[in-house]
């Protein structure tokens, strides 16, 4: 079946590309993907396959694949979402939704899986167990879409699960993986401070929320400098603040916003606990009041190492011109809601390198100038292929 499978995905892979072009031309927001959700819906109609559509807190849609024969069920997840950025790329599918790009390769993701999918639909009586796929919704925008869809319910009979991300760190061909702690965790948060304002030629009648704000600001930094272990990661951004007035006028309120990265969970008890004695402090040291909206967004991305392990050996000893190097890539410093199942269900996200041809450097993800080399699609759909035929023990 595993040659079959590869056969089939390799004579579809124009049709990837298709699919994905059609996606990155209409992009649609996190929590407002009603098209797209009813494309990806309207794709399996007529499939012997069970569709649930509205899963969680949006347009997520798990499709079961139910095999002949028992085994053991398996998950693999797409996301399908898009960011608000204004495209600048030269390509002939452009955005038609004006300020609103997929720039993250989830159009890509979508597209592979789609078909990947189909073919599996297509040689169900050989697999063994169950595979649901999951294309899931709003990963860019907290709360995300994971979390709801992990609370719903309807994966608790997963043994695993798996999924990629299309990075720009290397070119098709390329597989990387990471095992434990792997994308970073991340909190947002909100302080607005009340003071009493103020003419600015009597500072001894006011209470001055600059100051307040400006010593927060400061001593925040000491959190990763003095309180978060130097092998782990921390950061604390304060991307807002919000104290415009009058030159000649203390400033009775300001408001801040940022957010909070970190490597693993025990650095964000760290970061948590300091974050908030911190702002007490402030209300004690200045006589101000302070309203603080604390978020944790998503959890920092643990990849079970047996079966990360399980990945890279799977990959490495595969005879696939497609698939040209498998290595290890670094711990990333972003965020993704992959994160959530991960938490519930062992599992692996690995990366599908996706630099475009003759490109030395790059637009990252989530750059207006944003772009893939489509040879990479083929690359996903048959490193997620091998790995779940190899994980229900198809051959």
């Amino acid at each position: 079946m595993k040659d079959q499978l590869m056969k089939m995905l390799e004579e579809r892979e124009d049709e990837m590309i298709e699919i994905r072009r059609y996606l990155h031309e209409h992009p649609e927001l996190s929590f407002e993907e009603e098209k797209t959700a009813e494309y990806i819906a309207n794709f399996y109609k007529g499939k012997d396959v069970d569709i649930e559509t509205n899963v969680g807190n949006g347009h997520g849609i798990i499709v079961t694949i139910k095999g002949n024969q028992p085994g053991k069920t398996i998950g693999l997840r797409a996301d399908f979402d898009a960011l608000p950025i204004k495209e600048e790329t030269d390509v002939p599918f452009k955005s038609k939704n004006d300020g609103v790009m997929h720039a993250c390769g989830h159009d890509g993701h979508t597209a592979y899986l789609l078909i990947l999918a189909d073919c599996l639909i297509q040689l169900k009586d050989q697999i063994k167990g169950t595979i649901k796929i999951i294309h899931q919704h709003a990963e860019e925008q907290p709360p995300g879409g994971a979390k709801s869809i992990v609370d719903s319910g309807k994966l608790d009979d997963l043994d695993s699960i798996f999924g990629i991300h299309l990075l720009p760190m290397a070119e098709a061909g390329t597989v990387g993986y990471h095992s434990g702690y792997s994308f970073n965790g991340r909190t947002y948060f909100k302080l607005k401070i009340q003071a009493s304002g103020g003419h600015g030629s009597s500072p001894h009648k006011a209470n001055d929320a600059i100051v307040a704000g400006s010593h927060f600001v400061t001593a925040a930094q000491t959190i990763v400098s003095r309180r978060v272990d130097p092998l782990a990661a921390g950061v604390v951004t304060i991307g807002s603040f919000d104290g415009k007035g009058s030159f000649n006028v203390i400033k009775d309120s300001v408001e801040l916003e940022g957010d909070i990265r970190y490597s693993n969970d025990e650095t964000q008890e760290v970061i948590n606990k300091e974050f908030h004695r911190i702002v007490n402090g402030l209300e004690e040291l200045f006589g101000v009041t302070c309203e603080l909206t604390y978020t944790p967004d998503y959890p920092p991305l643990y990849n079970d190492p047996e079966l990360t392990q399980f990945v890279a050996d799977t990959l490495e000893a595969a005879d696939d011109q497609k698939i040209k190097e498998v290595k290890e890539f670094p711990k990333m410093s972003p965020s993704d809601d992959f994160a959530y199942y991960l938490e519930k269900i062992p599992g692996s996200y690995f990366y599908i390198g996706c630099t475009p041809k003759g490109v030395k450097n790059p637009y990252f993800n989530h750059h207006p100038k944003f772009d893939i080399d489509e040879d990479a699609l083929i690359v996903a759909a048959k490193s997620v292929g091998r790995v779940a035929c190899s994980y229900l023990d198809v051959e």
